[in-house]
């Protein structure tokens, strides 16, 4: 299997419900490092995963889509708790999407398989792995 990282940020604000969240039931920011890996089998007729520019921009769209904003207060998000593996879900959803219009070129049809890794810090993150 090859694979092939692309790597960009994201910084939001949310709170988050329940007791296990402790003072993160409070509005806070979190800053993360996104991840987003692509997965095939075999390589395309150019020898390559994915147009790496090409995916670089379409996870730039989709986390600068979400950076610098309130995600209590965003619809696609209301009553969620948008912790760090539900944010990796939905960041992977949507390049999924993404995919699957055409936006990371013909040879991206190849593409067996996606994950998304939030680094929350340097000793925590999560990751969200899916099929395509």
């Amino acid at each position: 299997m090859f694979s092939v990282t692309v790597r960009d940020h994201l910084m939001i604000a949310h709170s988050l419900d329940g007791e296990v969240f402790g003072p993160a039931r409070r509005l806070h920011g979190a800053t993360y490092l996104v991840d987003a890996t692509f997965r095939r089998p075999d390589l395309d007729d150019d020898n390559i995963v994915v147009d790496m520019d090409l995916a670089a921009r379409e996870v730039r769209g989709i986390v600068g889509a979400l950076s610098y904003q309130n995600l209590d207060d965003d619809p696609d998000f209301a009553g969620i708790n948008t912790t760090t593996e539900f944010l990796a879900k939905a960041i992977a959803d949507r390049l999924a999407a993404r995919i699957h219009a055409g936006a990371l070129g013909p040879g991206a049809h190849g593409l067996t398989g996606l994950s998304v890794q939030l680094h929350e810090s340097h000793i925590a993150w999560a990751d969200y792995h899916r099929a395509l």
